[in-house]
């Protein structure tokens, strides 16, 4: 299910990895639920309820869910959409708190193929690239609840072996 306009479709084998992807019991702990993947990866939704799993103390989205709900989508669509020449981890995250969540809330991964071209032109020249990536949290009126920065580390495979020794 979409939750932002795109022009993105969802085919089958997107449609079950989505199913696959949101029963990994890590996925799960979250609370959230993958909602859509495009058929190319480089556009992903996912939905945070507030309810008995995502609930704190005082009764707003605990922000280990926040957090942990965004944690491995760039990094999967990045794998996805480079393919096996290259090496995809997380290097760091930032993330606001910018208002208390108490509804559902939704997120939107966004790669551009400007991005997609700029990491392999870098990668290329320099073998490594460290990248920041935004998304964020946002109600269905578009009201941002929680910012989130993820800085990802690509490499080519090739230079990563040989460095990693």
């Amino acid at each position: 299910m979409k939750h932002f306009k795109t022009d993105k479709q969802e085919g089958f084998k997107q449609k079950l990895k989505r199913f696959g992807f949101n029963r990994i019991p890590a996925v799960r702990g979250t609370g959230a639920f993958v909602t859509f993947i495009s058929d190319d990866w480089k556009e992903v939704h996912v939905k945070l309820p507030l309810s008995w799993r995502t609930r704190n103390y005082v009764g707003t989205i605990f922000g280990g869910s926040i957090y942990a709900s965004v944690d491995p989508v760039y990094m999967i669509q990045l794998l996805q959409i480079l393919g096996g020449d290259y090496v995809v981890w997380d290097k760091a995250a930032t993330i606001k708190f910018r208002k208390p969540i108490t509804k559902t809330v939704y997120a939107r991964f966004l790669i551009t193929d400007s991005q997609v071209e700029e990491i392999k032109k870098t990668i290329k020249e320099k073998h490594t690239l460290d990248i920041d990536l935004p998304v964020a949290y946002e109600d269905k009126e578009g009201v941002v609840y929680a910012s989130i920065s993820k800085k990802i580390y690509i490499a080519s495979k090739a230079y990563y072996k040989n460095n990693k020794k």
